[in-house]
């Protein structure tokens, strides 16, 4: 029996391994009583996946096969488990690091040379990425599960019989590793294994997603290298022959050697596709060039993650698993930006730069893939033909698997092409035989229609020139480096002696960082705009009308069912995990709902809406029926108004307007869109929206530091009326790097703001930017980009924000009959909402210019009130004043501030002032006030709030300017209302 002090010490030394996952020894029982039928399921994929890889490797290997397959007793363990929850909202993903020492058996026979070997033992660890997505409404609320490993797990295996497999013709220069890999790539990026889980799911997409950028990897030096050829048996140091060996998972590339040269000069440039951040490492290994066996000179590792937030990283490295030695290294993310706009800037910076390689820059990367073809000619007319597919451009070709006799092939291969210029290069399709002989059909794309395709896509059918077609989706993107960012940099570990380092591959190169070998470097400059993803900003609105509903089961009788009642129906609506509910009609089987329902959607394959209604009961709710419509179905045609019937009950139809609402960046129609709103009223008191904004909050620079002096830990609260949100919280830094993105609804841009909080750990205060959407209104393309200083902090506090505003471009609102555009296209006549006294006429709305004011009346306050129910918080919104009338001394001017308190409040807790304006009678303030209320406290509370003039305690000016007193139960809280409000004078 081990004493415990051993189980103890075996079980930190996993942890010290895994310093930040989490222990499943749940998962582990799971395996342990699931293991023989993965067992099943591994033989099956050797035999029929795996088995055909080994074949094709090697023309020797071309009878090989698997004669047994048994996994043994011992079962694969997860040591533990990350979860990444900062990244796509839309998306679980996980992080699973597998160990297994198994006792597994493998028999493999070649029948070919009477040969036959085994696998007695192996052992396997590696970290196993697992991605859930899409997330839907519905059972099993994950529409696929995908897995791969991010890097080549370490495989060991314990061969049986391998000398005599080796000694085959042909096999002598093979070595278990070869073998190893063909059996490891199968789950390393690029490839992935996904397991769709609902129909209708476009699983192409999710086994070849598009790749989340490029990395551009400059290898410029070496300095202090080991020396390994060494003579007269080691007593004279002479050099070592340096060449370095670069890894991304399986993207592996090498340098030139350098001849006789401790400190060598490679400038080589390569380029790598990162489909995984965090996660993909590059990993650089050094070597000295020898007759028999290279020697190691050193290693070193880079999570691609930090390029990804830096976007330029110039650093010296030093070499690990030796005395000494460092590798200089310039690393830059490319960004895949789906508009040509800035493709010849692009090629014109690419034209500019000079580096040792065989191959230019690339100006973009061509993501084709491959699906299927119909209708191929068959053989000599009779037979069916097993086509391959070549796909060329310029000096590189990829080939597709084979699919054996079949004139209608379902490839559902992807590949990626870097390209140098594409305006001038074409992809050339060719459809071939399996002798690769007889030609089944070609096809040319000429690049430059990708380049005058929306988003730089073409997603169809292409017929080809013999006879039949072929499907293909093909993305083109364009690789963009925002020289702006910062840059990460160090200075060389060592200085140079005059003229060291100039052995072979000493030319210089304008890709590398000024001041390599002792000159001094630039310092790092802020970048001066944002650098999102490329699919900001891309989410459309989607806008159910729930109008109503007819013939509908009457659930509620009476005397056991011997007298038919009514029904109380509601109606729940399901669409990407959140779930709007209807209100509850009274016995009606034919019940009219009037309400509407808005939601930010990203066009997901697969995803669904859908409707369930209920009749309310004291107990349980009686099931009225349900159905489902496909989101496809409405964002094709954008305006559906249509009966559904509904499923799993004799009777009832469900009458329902939906709209998708695509966003454009122009403001030309939003007039015309927010006179559409003041038409529109419904049940549950929604307000359409005009507009989206997205907002992109990348870090802060100079923030101040805590109470205690230390560095904070700054998470940001980004809010929009009721709704906000929080970034996650930076670790100890006074200019944190969020890097995340948010949208919000937006109701009138001319009248919304937006805020952002920073707090250290939600606690001290930070500072607060507060943004007038009319800001962003009057920026080119809607896009505000740039640093923002934040108020209550230290003079050189900033964030950097991208606000970005799109109209929703809806059908409906077009100008009424009789209502003139304007050259723009705008209706006219804008709106003025007053909302007056409730003592005086609670529901009264009406037009009231401030012309039409008389001398006596005090003016007006502009207020947002609204609750926020994530944060079970009432904020009130000081936003400015207009027409106060003058009350100083100089009789032309006032200096304004708002008071106000929520009654009843005894001890006067929730009394709160804005600053003071000084000598402005239409004072702008900005100022939000947030209380910790329940809703229904909210609701028993009145506004009371008073604007006055600020005066010495012995002046003889008026104080008081005009008062407002407003009952909250009076306003939607929840929506949120920014409205202007008539100030009275004070009455005894």
């Amino acid at each position: 029996m081990l004493h415990p002090f051993t189980i103890i010490a075996d079980k930190s030394s996993v942890l010290v391994n895994f310093p930040d996952v989490e222990k499943v020894e749940w998962m582990n029982q799971i395996l342990q009583q699931a293991w023989p039928f993965v067992g099943q399921y591994l033989e099956k994929l050797l035999v029929e996946t795996i088995t055909p890889a080994i074949r094709a490797s090697n023309t020797h290997l071309q009878s090989l096969s698997f004669t047994t397959v048994n996994l043994g007793e011992k079962a694969m363990k997860v040591v533990g488990v990350k979860a990444h929850t900062e990244h796509d909202k839309r998306q679980v993903l996980l992080d699973l690091y597998i160990s297994y020492a198994g006792d597994v058996e493998i028999n493999v026979e070649i029948k070919k040379y009477f040969c036959k070997a085994g696998v007695k033992g192996i052992q396997l660890h590696g970290k196993l990425r697992v991605i859930l997505e899409p997330l839907i409404g519905d059972v099993p609320l994950v529409g696929a599960i995908t897995m791969f490993f991010i890097r080549r797990p370490k495989l060991d295996i314990n061969w049986t019989g391998l000398t005599n497999m080796l000694d085959i013709p042909g096999l002598n220069a093979m070595s278990d590793t070869m073998i190893m890999d063909a059996i490891a790539s199968y789950l390393v990026l690029p490839n992935r294994l996904t397991i769709p889980l609902v129909a209708d799911l476009h699983v192409a997409q999710l086994r070849s997603p598009l790749p989340r950028g490029v990395v551009r990897i400059h290898l410029l030096e070496a300095e202090e290298l080991t020396a390994k050829d060494t003579v007269i048996k080691g007593i004279i140091d002479g050099k070592s022959d340096p060449y370095a060996v670069l890894r991304v998972g399986t993207q592996t590339f090498t340098s030139h050697t350098v001849d006789s040269n401790l400190n060598p000069q490679w400038r080589e440039m390569f380029e790598v596709i990162v489909h995984e951040v965090p996660g993909q490492e590059l990993e650089v290994e050094v070597f000295d060039k020898d007759q028999n066996q290279d020697d190691f000179l050193g290693r070193v590792k880079m999570d691609l993650d930090v390029v990804h937030k830096a976007r330029v990283v110039d650093e010296w490295l030093k070499l690990k698993d030796v005395t000494s030695g460092s590798v200089h290294l310039r690393l830059e993310w490319l960004s895949l930006l789906s508009s040509a706009d800035r493709l010849s800037e692009v090629i014109q910076r690419n034209r500019n730069m000079t580096c040792k390689t065989g191959d230019p820059p690339s100006a973009a990367i061509l993501s084709v893939y491959l699906d299927r073809a119909q209708d191929l000619p068959r053989k000599k007319g009779i037979k069916d033909p097993s086509p391959m597919v070549q796909l060329s451009v310029q000096n590189t070709t990829k080939e597709s698997r084979i699919c054996y006799l079949t004139s209608d092939p379902v490839w559902e291969d992807a590949f990626t092409f870097y390209i140098q210029d594409p305006r001038k290069q074409e992809l050339y399709i060719h459809v071939k035989d399996d002798d690769r002989a007889l030609s089944l059909g070609s096809l040319s794309i000429p690049l430059t229609r990708l380049l005058a395709s929306p988003d730089l896509s073409m997603d169809q059918w292409f017929q080809l020139d013999n006879s039949g077609r072929i499907y293909i989706n093909a993305v083109l993107r364009v690789l963009h480096l925002n020289e702006d960012a910062s840059l990460t940099s160090s200075v060389s570990p060592h200085l140079p002696s005059p003229g060291a380092g100039h052995g072979d591959g000493g030319t210089t190169s304008e890709v590398a960082l000024r001041g390599v070998g002792g000159a001094p470097k630039p310092e790092p400059t802020r970048p001066q705009q944002t650098t999102p993803d490329s699919d900001f900003a891309s989410e459309g609105v989607l806008r159910i009308h729930l109008a109503e509903a007819s013939n509908l089961i009457a659930k509620d009788n009476f005397i056991g069912g011997m007298v038919k009642g009514k029904s109380d129906p509601y109606v729940k609506i399901r669409v990407a995990g959140v779930t709007f509910r209807s209100h509850t009609i009274k016995e009606n089987l034919n019940p009219s709902w009037n309400e509407l329902y808005e939601i930010i959607l990203t066009q997901l394959p697969g995803q669904e809406i859908q409707f369930e209604l209920f009749d309310k009961d004291l107990d349980q709710d009686d099931f009225l029926g349900r159905f489902k419509l496909n989101l496809q179905d409405i964002i094709s045609p954008q305006f559906t108004d249509e009966w559904y019937t509904l499923n799993d009950v004799k009777s009832g139809r469900l009458h329902l307007v939906m709209e998708w609402l695509p966003t454009v960046s122009e403001s030309a129609r939003l007039n015309q869109i927010l006179q559409y709103q003041a038409q529109q009223q419904y049940q549950n008191k929604a307000v359409p929206s005009a507009a989206v904004l997205f907002v992109y909050l990348e870090r802060a620079h100079g923030l101040p530091l805590k109470k205690n002096g230390k560095e904070p830990k700054v998470g940001a609260e980004i809010s929009l009326r009721a709704m906000s949100f929080k970034t996650k919280v930076c670790e100890c830094s006074t200019s944190p790097r969020w890097d995340e993105a948010f949208h919000f609804l937006v109701r009138d841009p001319t009248e919304e703001l937006l805020i952002v909080k920073l707090s250290h750990s939600w606690g001290q205060a930070m500072g607060t930017v507060v943004l007038p959407l009319r800001e962003v209104l009057s920026e080119q393309g809607l896009v505000l980009d740039r640093w923002l200083s934040l108020d209550g902090a230290l003079p050189e506090s900033q964030i950097l924000l991208r606000a970005t505003l799109k109209m929703l471009n809806t059908q409906l609102a077009v100008c009424p009959s009789g209502v003139s555009s304007d050259t723009t296209g705008e209706c006219s006549e804008e709106r003025d909402h007053v909302i007056h006294r409730r003592d005086t006429e609670p529901n009264l709305r009406h037009r009231s210019p401030l012309s039409q004011l008389g001398g006596q009346n005090p003016g007006q306050v502009k207020l947002q009130i609204g609750y926020s129910t994530q944060e079970n918080r009432l904020y009130i919104t000081v936003l400015s004043c207009r027409g106060l009338p003058a009350c100083g001394s100089a009789k032309d001017s006032s200096d304004p501030y708002v008071s106000f308190i929520l009654l009843p409040d005894k001890n006067r807790t929730t009394k709160r002032k804005t600053i003071t304006k000084k000598r402005d009678l239409n004072p702008e303030f900005n100022e939000r006030f947030d209380f910790d209320f329940t809703l229904e406290e909210c609701m028993q509370r009145r506004l009371d709030l008073t604007v006055k003039n600020n005066v010495s305690f012995m002046s003889r000016e008026r104080e008081l300017i005009g008062k407002l007193q407003l009952d909250l139960d009076q306003i939607d809280l929840q929506n949120g209302d920014t409205q202007w409000y008539d100030l009275v004078e004070e009455t005894n």
